[in-house]
C-alpha cells in the first residue's frame, strides 16, 4: 500500500509538471524538456557506462542552432539520422544480440542519437507551422498514457502470450492489443474535440504512438538488461527515472513529427 501510495503520488506530480509547463508557454515547455533531456543523458550514460560530459554540451548548443532556425535543412538532416537510427535499433531489438560499444566514441554517437537527436524532436513536436500549439501536445500525452495504462491493464487481467520475454517478461500481446484499441478510440474522441487534424490523421498518429511507444520501451528494456540495471534512475519513487517515463514518448517524437510536418 505504501508503495502504491508513493507510485500514485509521484506520478501525480509528474503529470501536473509536464501538463503545467506545456500549457503556461512555449519557453516553459521548452525549459522542462531541455531539463529531462540533460537528466536522460545522464540516465543514459549510467546504463552503458559513458563517463563523459561532452553529451550535455552537445545538446545545448544543438538545442540553440535548432530553435533560432526550426525550419532549416539541419533540422532535415537530424531527423534523418534519428530515423535510421531508431530503425536500426529496432533491428537491434529483433535480432536478439547485444548493442554493442566499442568505445566512447561509440558510446557518445549513441547518446548523441537515441536521447539527444530524439529530445529535440520532443521539443519541436508542438512547434507546428512556426506557431507553438500546446493543444498538440496534451493530445499526443493522451494518446500514449491511454496505450500504457489500457496495455498495462489488459495484460494483467487477461494477458497470456509473452510479447518480447527475452527483454520484458511482462509484457503480452493481449496487453499491447489493448492498449493499441484504446490509443485508437482516444485519438478518435481527440479529433472530435481537437480539429488541427483529421479524425484519419489523428487515427494515424495514435497507430504510430502505440506500435513506437511499445517499441521504445522495449528498447530502453533491452539497454536496462544489458547493464543488469532495474530502472534508468530514481528520481521518481516507484516509477524510476526520467528515461523510464519517457522512452516511449522518446522513441515516438520524430516519427509522428515526420509524419505531421512532411505528411501530412
Amino acid at each position: 500500500m505504501r508503495n502504491l501510495f508513493r507510485r500514485s503520488f509521484s506520478g501525480i506530480i509528474y503529470v501536473l509538471i509536464f501538463l503545467s509547463a506545456i500549457l503556461f508557454s512555449k519557453e516553459s515547455y521548452i525549459v522542462l524538456i531541455s531539463l529531462f533531456s540533460l537528466l536522460s543523458i545522464w540516465e543514459f550514460s549510467r546504463l552503458i557506462d559513458f563517463k563523459s560530459f561532452i553529451g550535455y554540451f552537445f545538446f545545448i548548443f544543438l538545442l540553440f542552432l535548432i530553435l533560432k532556425r526550426p525550419e532549416s535543412f539541419a533540422v532535415v538532416g537530424v531527423l534523418i539520422i534519428t530515423l535510421l537510427s531508431s530503425l536500426y535499433l529496432v533491428y537491434q531489438l529483433f535480432s536478439k544480440k547485444e548493442i554493442a560499444f566499442f568505445n566512447d566514441r561509440s558510446k557518445l554517437g549513441m547518446v548523441i542519437r537515441y536521447i539527444i537527436f530524439s529530445m529535440i524532436f520532443l521539443i519541436l513536436l508542438p512547434i507546428y507551422k512556426g506557431i507553438y500549439r500546446p493543444n498538440i501536445m496534451i493530445s499526443m500525452l493522451i494518446i500514449i498514457w491511454v496505450n500504457d495504462s489500457f496495455a498495462f491493464l489488459v495484460g494483467k487481467n487477461i494477458g497470456k502470450t509473452k510479447l518480447f520475454v527475452s527483454v520484458s517478461p511482462k509484457k503480452t500481446i493481449e496487453g499491447f492489443v489493448g492498449g493499441f484499441i484504446f490509443a485508437l478510440l482516444a485519438a478518435y474522441i481527440i479529433s472530435k474535440l481537437n480539429t488541427e487534424f483529421s479524425v484519419l490523421h489523428w487515427l494515424i498518429i495514435a497507430v504510430i504512438v502505440s506500435v513506437m511507444g511499445t517499441i521504445g520501451d522495449l528498447v530502453e528494456s533491452k539497454f536496462k538488461r544489458q547493464a543488469n540495471m532495474k530502472d534508468s534512475g530514481n528520481i521518481m519513487p516507484g516509477h524510476g527515472g526520467i528515461l523510464d517515463r519517457l522512452d516511449s514518448l522518446l522513441f515516438v517524437a520524430p516519427f509522428v513529427y515526420l509524419y505531421i510536418n512532411f505528411i501530412i
